[in-house]
């Protein structure tokens, strides 16, 4: 049997076609391609965001925390001017290539200084988050850095 144009563009665009939705089903089914969301509800944490706003710029005017890398880990400088004691918040540690790395510390601070521990930190990228609040107002660092 002899096969004329129009049966073999067809068959063509039938087998490219085929092709295609394989390749679609293949790749959405694989556990290997895994589509996490940066937090899980990420919708509730996005009507919040203008406080946040408020809160890094009331940070950067008023009082800049400092990072610095150090052997013993990372050491977090709050403003000299600031009561310690009254101080609470969190510091959020975010591990982009691994989520199961995250993990979050209570401010308790003694002195100007929070030590995060070297062996709490692996090499790479962290994205560092220390949210607090002093006095009624709320304050909040971001940074990513490479440790």
């Amino acid at each position: 049997m002899k096969i004329n144009w129009g049966t073999a563009i067809v068959i063509a665009f039938i087998a490219f076609i085929s092709f295609i939705l394989f390749f679609v089903v293949r790749m959405s089914t694989d556990g290997r391609a895994n589509h996490d969301l940066v937090t899980e509800e990420y919708y509730k944490a996005e009507l919040g965001y203008q406080k946040e706003i408020d809160a890094e710029t009331n940070a950067n005017e008023n009082a800049k925390i400092t990072m610095k890398k150090t052997p013993e880990g990372l050491l977090l400088k709050f403003p000299e001017q600031t009561d310690f004691q009254k101080i609470k918040g969190t510091v959020s540690l975010y591990r982009p290539s691994n989520k199961h790395l995250d993990f979050d510390l209570p401010v308790s601070i003694s002195n100007a200084h929070l030590l995060i521990p070297d062996k709490r930190l692996l090499d790479g990228r962290w994205d560092i988050k220390v949210s607090w609040e002093y006095k009624g107002e709320d304050y909040l660092h971001k940074e990513s850095i490479t440790y």
